[in-house]
């Protein structure tokens, strides 16, 4: 039984103070249940973080990291930075990276190499833009990209990955994917999966949505049989709104 898996996704926003404010709010309202919950924050808060969720069982986890083990990247973080403050997770290949910051399939696989290594789990990231999707190419992209990042991996480490849909169209423009389309392409994501491996670690794999999910549509995307989760944008910035969520 896969446990539902829900962890914010703040981007570039909140200082050191306000991510703290936050922990101590949402500690508040926050109880142990059946759902993993946690926040992943920029690296400048990870430290204040876990010492302000200590003694819970919040998570928190990175938004990016290279795939070399050290060397002359300017600006970059590694996973042994990672690992010294105890992170557990990170994104790789979010949908903004790969925009922005030209990640491509190739450097996602590497990077997910990296994370296995270091006994990081990757909240890996998939999903097509508007035009594919108008185009019907949406299974094909998103089948591209999971292929092309689980290359070489073990099914050991297949079985423990976390993979966020995220359709690219829906991310922070306020328009969902219905639960229909979000629950159809998780699904296609668990058979791209178990083609790869097989039926049992296709069961293991936990497969988020993520793309303008808010309380008010939380439910029912997180009742869906696909749906193990929410990488949740906006919403995880305020601690009211998190909770609902958390609390689907």
């Amino acid at each position: 039984m896969r446990k539902p898996f829900i962890m914010g996704n703040w981007k570039m926003f909140k200082t050191t103070k306000e991510a703290v404010a936050f922990a101590e709010e949402f500690k508040k309202l926050y109880q142990s249940s059946d759902v993993v919950a946690g926040v992943c924050a920029p690296f400048t808060q990870l430290a204040a973080l876990k010492d302000a969720f200590k003694g819970t069982d919040i998570k928190v986890g990175a938004q990016n990291m290279h795939f070399e083990e050290n060397g002359a990247f300017t600006g970059e973080i590694s996973a042994d930075m990672l690992n010294e403050l105890g992170i557990e997770y990170c994104v790789i290949g979010h949908s903004e990276r790969r925009q922005y910051f030209n990640e491509t399939d190739e450097t996602v696989n590497k990077k997910l190499h990296t994370a296995f290594k270091h006994n990081i789990i990757p909240i890996l990231c998939v999903g097509e833009v508007l035009e594919e999707r108008d185009a019907g190419k949406e299974f094909d992209v998103v089948k591209t990209q999971t292929v092309g990042a689980l290359k070489d991996l073990i099914a050991e480490q297949v079985s423990a990955l976390i993979i966020a849909y995220e359709p690219v169209w829906a991310i922070g423009t306020g328009r969902t994917a219905s639960p229909e389309q979000a629950n159809e392409m998780c699904g296609y994501i668990r058979t791209v999966i178990e083609e790869l491996y097989s039926d049992e670690v296709s069961e293991k794999v936990i497969i988020q949505y993520g793309g303008s999910v808010k309380p008010a549509n939380a439910s029912e995307l997180m009742n869906m049989e696909e749906i193990d989760g929410a990488l949740v944008g906006g919403a995880s910035l305020v601690p009211a709104d998190f909770i609902e969520i958390v609390n689907f």
